[in-house]
């Protein structure tokens, strides 16, 4: 990854790396994660960083305690944050009205919009699916033969 080829990460992907379950979608997950602090390239926003905290302490997900999900919130404001404005939040909800998404799903995609992203990483989003300019990808899911 290069920061010409700049990928986003939605929350699920950065969840999945932290869960050290040894499962084939944590092991797949937390090489992205680790190829980004190499080699640089990879971007979150404000709402995915703290979509990451509660999932990985409130949610069923419970992967890690509340120091240990901080400590690895912070570690990822090496990479590209961005910030969750005002201005953000009206051209992501015009982006929901337009493609029919979630207002959160569409914010997701708005940012990666605005950080010149080529590609959003996301397990919830439609593979394959280019949303204004930004194409999603499920790192999950083998592409068709």
């Amino acid at each position: 990854m290069s920061d010409e080829a700049r990928i986003f990460l939605d929350t699920n992907i950065l969840a999945y790396a932290a869960a050290r379950d040894g499962k084939d979608k944590q092991r797949l997950a937390t090489d992205l994660v680790e190829t980004g602090f190499r080699e640089g390239g990879l971007v979150v926003s404000t709402q995915v960083l703290l979509e990451l905290y509660v999932t990985l302490t409130r949610d069923r997900f419970r992967a890690l305690p509340e120091v240990d999900a901080l400590t690895y919130v912070e570690s990822l404001l090496a990479w590209t944050v961005v910030d969750t404005t005002g201005e953000l939040v009206v051209r992501a909800l015009k982006l929901a009205q337009r493609f029919q998404i979630s207002t959160w799903d569409a914010a997701i995609l708005q940012a990666a919009l605005e950080a010149g992203c080529s590609k959003v990483l996301s397990e919830d989003l439609s593979s394959g699916q280019d949303y204004g300019g930004v194409m999603v990808e499920n790192p999950f899911v083998q592409p068709a033969a």
